[in-house]
């Protein structure tokens, strides 16, 4: 009879399907490795320097500026001396913190390219698409004055880099949020409903919502919100109005689930409370913003439909797009084909730190919901995350999983 000793031998023993298993993860690990190298190799030749920033990261920074839906899906815990510390949901912020470390004054322009690993919880389960933990290889320009110009270069070596990997099926997409901000800035508005647009910008659906609330008259614009818990905040006591709100939710037994703190969701009602006291923005000015909002098709026609809505709205819209049609002839130099770049004033992607030009770039063979790259225009995260100003920055991310998988024709 066997003893214990050989069985429990026997049992450690990897199975046929554990070796396969084992096998298939090497494979993956160094086709990843080798695409890596050809992907790393074009943005090096670029001038840009390889860094490898820490994998846990300060949470605040991140929760500050990532925006809601990824604070969401960030993994957060408290190391043995309280400080709240998170595993990075992207590059973008770590690199920033390590350039900011290197040159506190912010006076040069640096190059950076990085490829690691990012955490994302997947709140509808993580699978192949959607794994918890993926890499991320990108760039960043860091510093560099001409926008349109590092613009086109960040779009261009992602291009360039994409193509070395293999042929690819594509379509790239792009917007620009300076446009909205800068229509934003051109309109009459009081000042609390800009900020509101702004902020609600990334949520079509709650943007329109803020909209027809700026627009209405009252009762309508509270519509959908607790009338009883309103009726007892006060605007001029944010405190008691987060004592109002806590109590709420533990008399009506509402559990506190989700990203907002009590005091944001209190911050959130009072608001709302703010907008329905406040004048209506004339109709003509909310037709403005939703003519812009459809504006789509084609880059070059798309340019061309902005000029004619919104290019007369004041001074910083025409700036904006004389901006965005430099932009396009400075791709068409590099070889870009702009006719084939699908331009939507909606689209923002879902990093709240974006303030500019934005892309992604998709391939029918994953659909459109899984982009394989994506970047754009960030000037104020790097004050964000310690900076003594704002620093012109751009930069993109592939996610290499998933550009393999196109590769292989979609097999994971």
């Amino acid at each position: 009879m066997a003893s214990v000793l050989d069985t429990t031998a026997h049992c450690l023993l990897p199975t046929a399907s554990a070796k396969r298993m084992t096998a298939e993860s090497t494979r993956q690990f160094e086709a990843l490795e080798r695409q890596a190298a050809l992907l790393m190799s074009v943005l090096m030749e670029a001038g840009c320097e390889a860094v490898a920033p820490a994998i846990i990261q300060p949470a605040d920074v991140f929760l500050d500026v990532i925006g809601e839906e990824l604070r969401a899906r960030t993994y957060v815990f408290t190391d043995p001396e309280g400080h709240e510390l998170c595993l990075r949901p992207d590059l973008t912020v770590p690199t920033c913190r390590l350039y900011l470390s290197r040159h506190p004054a912010t006076d040069v322009a640096r190059r950076y390219c990085y490829n690691g690993s990012v955490f994302r919880f997947q709140p509808f389960g993580a699978d192949a698409s959607r794994p918890n933990e993926f890499r991320q290889l990108g760039l960043e320009l860091i510093g560099e004055a001409d926008a349109e110009k590092a613009e086109t270069e960040a779009l261009s070596l992602v291009l360039q880099a994409l193509a070395k990997a293999g042929p690819l099926p594509y379509r790239a997409r792009m917007g620009d949020l300076g446009l909205f901000q800068a229509l934003l800035g051109d309109l009459e508005l009081p000042e609390r409903g800009r900020q509101r647009l702004r902020a609600q910008f990334w949520r079509p659906e709650a943007f329109r919502v803020a909209l027809g609330r700026l627009t209405s008259e009252q009762p309508g614009s509270l519509a959908g919100l607790p009338a009883e818990l309103l009726a007892r905040l006060d605007p001029s006591n944010a405190a008691a109005a987060e004592a109002c709100v806590a109590d709420y939710l533990q008399t009506k037994g509402i559990d506190h689930v989700g990203a907002r703190s009590v005091s944001e969701i209190a911050a959130g009602l009072l608001a709302a409370l703010e907008d329905s006291k406040a004048e209506p923005i004339p109709a003509a000015t909310a037709r403005l913003i939703e003519g812009y909002l459809k504006i789509g098709g084609p880059a070059p026609a798309a340019c061309a439909e902005l000029k004619r809505v919104i290019g007369g709205a004041g001074p910083r819209s025409a700036r904006a797009v004389a901006a965005f049609a430099r932009r396009l002839d400075l791709m068409s130099a590099a070889g870009i084909d702009t006719g084939a770049l699908a331009f939507s004033a909606e689209f923002g992607r879902n990093l709240e730190y974006y303030t500019g030009f934005v892309f992604d770039i998709v391939s029918p063979v994953l659909g459109e919901k899984l982009a394989i790259a994506g970047g754009g225009r960030y000037d104020r995260l790097m004050k964000a995350v310690g900076a003594p100003r704002d620093v012109p920055a751009v930069g993109c991310a592939i996610h290499t999983e998933r550009l393999l998988s196109v590769l292989n024709g979609g097999a994971p």
